[in-house]
């Protein structure tokens, strides 16, 4: 399914989390890993002393070296390190274009406050402006498998939504995964003026089982049976309680193609599952 993985590489655990996934994966699988490692120098900060440069590029050289190692000697498997100058979000894309990677996997936890503007920026540029799918990783290293027997689908029935449910099957095959389509009605009385009668209530509900019945058609289509629930309320909350309950290993969602402000800031159910969840998130381009 996936053959050619790029893992952005900084050094930190959570990228070193990313990596062992990538790496594990790739032996059960087969497939080739490249490991990018960006080195970012900004002129306005380090004018005055441009020897950081080469200080940072040696230092970065070093940790693809040793890394590239590990990974040969631990998991026998073909490995490429690139060592690049720039802003990490876009270096990750670019060389996915150019060495047409099919995923991208990056580390990261969940942050609250300044630390998750900051964050940010990283993860969520890369999930705005990849051409493949990213595989976002939040979990130690211990625990980073690549292995997934529990698969949580939040459907909309978009189109977006059934390419990730068609994701999920195919993974679901691999592993012999468990999905749960989850689909989730919106609070339409908190963002306008609306009154929600017994039969609009009724009317929501069998639209919601319409959505439902079209994602287990899809499922069954591709052999990959799936279990399904319908909740009231916020997205992104109903998502992660869902994912809470099932302790499921990953949550497969949709890309919905960005554009203008929302590419510099995501702000959607999709951003705050990548921020808040405890298990992988896969986003399917």
């Amino acid at each position: 399914m996936y053959k050619n993985i790029l893992v952005g590489f900084d050094d930190s655990q959570y990228s070193k989390a990313a990596l062992i996934e990538a790496a594990n994966w790739i032996k059960r699988h087969g497939g080739k890993l490249i490991l990018a490692h960006a080195v970012f120098f900004d002129t306005e900060e380090f004018g005055i002393a441009p020897e950081q440069l080469d200080k940072r590029l040696k230092i970065g050289e070093k940790v693809c070296i040793q890394t590239k190692e590990m990974l040969t000697s631990e998991f026998g498997i073909e490995v490429q390190s690139l060592l690049c100058h720039g802003e990490p979000p876009a270096v990750i894309v670019d060389i996915a274009r150019e060495k047409k990677a099919d995923l991208i996997m990056l580390g990261t936890y969940g942050r609250r406050g300044l630390n998750r503007l900051l964050m940010g920026s990283v993860t969520s540029q890369v999930v705005v402006h990849s051409p493949v799918d990213v595989l976002i990783v939040k979990k130690p290293c211990t625990e980073c498998t690549g292995e997934y027997k529990s698969i949580l689908v939040p459907f909309d029935g978009s189109p977006s939504a059934q390419k990730a449910l068609e994701r999920a099957c195919h993974l679901s095959k691999i592993d012999n995964a468990e999905i749960k389509i989850l689909y989730v009605i919106p609070r339409y009385e908190e963002m306008v003026e609306f009154f929600k009668s017994s039969s609009i209530k009724t009317s929501l509900f069998q639209e919601a089982q319409k959505i439902i019945d079209t994602a287990k058609g899809i499922a069954s289509k591709l052999g990959a049976p799936a279990r399904d629930e319908i909740q009231e309320g916020n997205a992104a909350e109903k998502i992660m309680e869902a994912s809470k309950k099932l302790k499921n290993g990953l949550v497969v969602m949709g890309s919905y193609g960005y554009t203008g402000i929302n590419k510099a800031i995501m702000g959607s159910t999709a951003e705050r599952v990548i921020m808040t969840a405890s298990c992988p998130v896969l986003v399917v381009r």
